[in-house]
């Protein structure tokens, strides 16, 4: 039975897109690995932004600084 557990950041992702991940991630499963989509369990959590971090960074203090690498290059 496999168990998929998927991490994102709290920021609108709608139902429709979570049910899509959770289809493509079945699929890709029962695809790759040959597992059965009725034993297949996938969990999405969605995390506050201040709560992640990258880079020794909460997360939008990161994408800031990238914006700003992207905007000089």
């Amino acid at each position: 039975m496999p168990y998929v557990n998927i991490q994102i950041t709290r920021e609108g992702v709608t139902p429709e897109q979570k049910a899509e991940l959770i289809a493509g991630v079945t699929n890709l499963l029962k695809n790759v690995l040959g597992k059965n989509p009725a034993t297949t369990v996938v969990v999405i959590d969605e995390v506050e932004t201040d709560n992640w971090g990258i880079g020794g960074m909460p997360v939008l203090a990161y994408r800031a600084a990238q914006a700003l690498r992207e905007s000089k290059s």
